[in-house]
């Protein structure tokens, strides 16, 4: 299996392209992602063929479990289906779980710099998201944890999120209370967990949790539900850059399209072969 070793902002992927999914996607992605026997990597990500856009795309976190949306990934994807010349055009659909999404690259001599993402609308409703409360949007929700009270604003950018505002989220102990907040009985399909702290309202740090991952370097759906998020509470504009560990994001909540635009980069870092019998060697240690 040919593979390129992508990252957004240091949240990094193994990404493949393929005509199908492998027999046991998620098996393999644990033993690829796993950073001591395998490649090492937050997810792996499946290119494929598509009838309704470009390109697919199909993502499985490091603990097996698929994902429904990754902005870093998507970014990644972008890049590598034009510098693989899977499109020749500088502006592409890629099909998600989530739905269709646009995507505009910067293209210089051949090589694609920064991308940019038509994320969608955000979703507010509860239950859609989902949370279990019946309303929306979900505002500064009370969600008390080991004697701990956190106000949570919960978003969906295809994939769950609850945004959490601290007073300082780069020194937030983010590995106590991500966890216990991502599998918190308030979200019965667990829930991606940032913590933000406001510097000013058009710029935000960000630290998250990411489901079925951990902490990440970054996380782009977090990042546009941050900015959801703080424009609902009043915190924050509309626009705003996200500073996260591994970077910063620009993300736009459009108020004539109600549609988010996250714009950041992608790099490659080397590519490789994943050796049949290593996977299936290393795919028996989880099973």
């Amino acid at each position: 299996m040919n593979f390129h070793k992508m990252h957004g902002l240091g949240n990094d992927f193994v990404v493949v392209a393929a005509d199908r999914l492998p027999d046991d996607p998620c098996g393999l992605a644990q033993a690829v992602c796993d950073r001591h026997f395998g490649v090492g990597a937050d997810g792996l990500v499946f290119v494929l063929p598509s009838e309704r856009a470009d390109v697919s795309m199909r993502i499985f976190n490091a603990d097996g479990s698929e994902a429904e949306q990754c902005g870093n990934a998507i970014r990644c994807v972008g890049k590598f289906a034009f510098e693989q010349g899977l499109v020749s055009r500088a502006a592409l659909t890629v099909e998600t779980r989530a739905g269709v999404q646009r995507i505009w690259l910067d293209v210089s001599d051949g090589r694609v710099g920064a991308v940019k993402v038509d994320m969608g609308p955000p979703v507010l409703e509860g239950p859609k998201i989902p949370v279990a409360v019946d309303r929306a949007p979900v505002v500064d929700h009370p969600v008390t944890v080991d004697g701990r009270t956190f106000a949570v604003t919960a978003v969906s950018m295809g994939n769950p999120h609850a945004v959490v505002f601290v007073d300082d989220a780069p020194t937030f102990p983010v590995t106590e209370w991500g966890p216990k907040l991502e599998a918190h009985p308030l979200f019965p399909q667990r829930t991606n967990v940032e913590f933000v702290s406001v510097r000013r309202p058009d710029e935000v740090d960000m630290r998250v949790w990411e489901r079925g991952v951990g902490p990440t370097l970054a996380c782009g759906t977090g990042a546009c539900a941050t900015v959801v998020a703080g424009a609902l509470t009043g915190r924050t504009a509309r626009a705003a850059r996200v500073h996260l560990a591994g970077g910063t994001l620009h993300i736009e909540w459009d108020e004539g399209t109600g549609h988010v635009f996250m714009t950041g980069p992608a790099h490659t870092v080397f590519t490789g072969t994943w050796l049949a019998e290593n996977a299936m060697r290393a795919i028996r240690r989880y099973v």
